[in-house]
């Protein structure tokens, strides 16, 4: 496949294990031979831009094949570049090592030219540019190759809205030196901070070229649905702001999300509401107001009905719009979730943060009305105020279960011998000389998985 002696590229290709290396250095001839020109296969020197519109036309816009082109130009190979305006093999093979498998100081000149900056700097208005772009390929990518996870885009939010919202969070998180200027060691820190980026690039770039490596698939940006009531559902959740909530959840939230409560299913209920979350495990609080501001949280732990605080410092609240933010535990104090109903000494209705008539997030027991009084932060995350008025009225309240169900949890804790759950129980027993009968009935333990 007309292997390169240029030293930049075999370093790039010690990566790989050998049959991925091939599949590396076979893009160059593949795009090559997809091409209408009349050179013939494996003799090309460059690849143009409408090489690239061929393969990813139907996955990507212009816009977006213009930038992964501008990328790929980018590249130093470390050899004389073919005259003629194209992307050279080197080029290419040198693209696909660093935003595949790159550090985040490689992958920081390549953003740099697709967002159109020059060498040493650009603007954090063409960042934001070159990140619609990006989320909006991933989105069609995902739809394209139908990775959509059982999620219907058809019932859920606006993902044009959604794009622009995630964009602009993601280059919120830039650590400028000038409000509009970022150079290539400011792109570096964002990168390597902001893991969700590469994440898109190795997306784009792996199913956007086609560039199947089998140790490491693409990466899964959305959860699995299970069991969501779509003919009635008007879902809260777009596509981008699904990627955004998976990417803050905990470590072991991967389980599939299951709708308990949504008021386009369930009606205007606070009752339904407390039957349908409380004991269901983890969950995703959504809140749309009546001024179109959508603002939520995760509970960490199942809700339970009690006049005390519940929870621990994983729980977080986030705004959605006008902005994407997530705002976590401050430790100031511990009133991280608050559920009650049918008290008459304490207050009745659903709260995060804050304290008893400041909650961060309020929803009362008469459903319909709620507050985000933040003077002027939540003391517990640390959040503004995220509805439009102080009291807001509720136009929308969607719940959705992140983790694994207790009934489930507790099923799998049956199926495991009560000697594993007690080591120390085990380890009496075996002083004492007995035999442990119910090790030799198990399945031999497979050492090489």
């Amino acid at each position: 496949m007309g292997n390169t002696e240029s030293a930049v590229v075999q370093k790039r290709l010690v990566r790989f294990r050998p049959d991925e290396r091939l599949v590396i250095e076979g893009v160059f001839d593949r795009l090559q031979s997809s091409s209408s020109s009349s050179v013939p296969p494996g003799k090309a020197k460059v690849l143009h831009v409408d090489t690239l519109k061929i393969t990813m036309g139907k996955m990507a816009s212009d816009s977006m094949i213009m930038r992964v082109f501008e990328g790929i130009c980018n590249v130093d190979p470390g050899v004389m570049v073919p005259p003629g305006g194209g992307v050279s093999r080197e080029q290419l093979v040198i693209f696909l090592a660093d935003t595949l498998r790159g550090t985040a100081e490689e992958r920081a000149p390549i953003v740099m030219a697709m967002a159109y900056g020059n060498k040493s700097t650009v603007m954090t208005d063409q960042i934001r540019d070159f990140l619609e772009d990006l989320v909006s390929t991933v989105v069609q990518i995902l739809s394209h190759k139908r990775c959509l996870q059982g999620w219907r885009p058809d019932r859920m939010g606006h993902n044009t809205q959604g794009v622009k919202l995630l964009a602009e969070q993601l280059s919120s998180e830039l650590k400028t030196s000038d409000q509009n200027m970022c150079d290539v060691a400011c792109l570096e820190d964002w990168l390597f901070r902001v893991s969700g980026v590469s994440a898109f690039l190795e997306l784009l770039i792996g199913e956007g070229l086609d560039v199947g490596l089998t140790s490491r698939p693409p990466p899964t940006l959305l959860p699995p649905c299970r069991d969501a009531p779509w003919t009635e559902l008007h879902c809260l959740l777009d596509i981008p702001l699904l990627m955004f909530l998976t990417s803050q959840l905990p470590a072991g939230h991967a389980t599939p999300w299951r709708l308990l409560f949504s008021t386009s299913v369930h009606g205007e209920s606070f009752t339904r509401l407390v039957g349908n979350c409380k004991n269901r495990g983890s969950t995703v609080l959504l809140v749309k107001d009546t001024k179109s501001h959508v603002f939520g949280g995760f509970a960490s732990q199942s809700w339970e009905t009690k006049p005390q605080f519940q929870g621990d410092s994983r729980c977080f609240l986030f705004s959605v719009s006008p902005s994407m933010r997530v705002f976590t535990c401050t430790g100031y104090n511990k009133h991280y979730m608050y559920l009650n109903q049918g008290q008459q000494t304490m207050p009745n209705g659903l709260g995060m943060g804050g304290q008893h008539g400041y909650f961060g997030l309020w929803l009362d027991s008469d459903f319909g009305r709620g507050h985000s009084r933040a003077r002027p932060r939540c003391t517990t995350y640390g959040s503004p105020q995220l509805s439009g008025d102080e009291d807001f009225t509720v136009d929308t309240v969607e719940v959705w279960g992140v983790g694994v169900p207790p009934e489930e949890q507790e099923q799998d804790e049956k199926k495991k011998s009560v000697l594993d759950l007690d080591p120390e129980t085990q380890a009496i027993i075996e002083m004492t000389g007995k035999t442990l009968h119910s090790q030799g009935l198990r399945e031999p333990e497979d050492d090489d998985g």
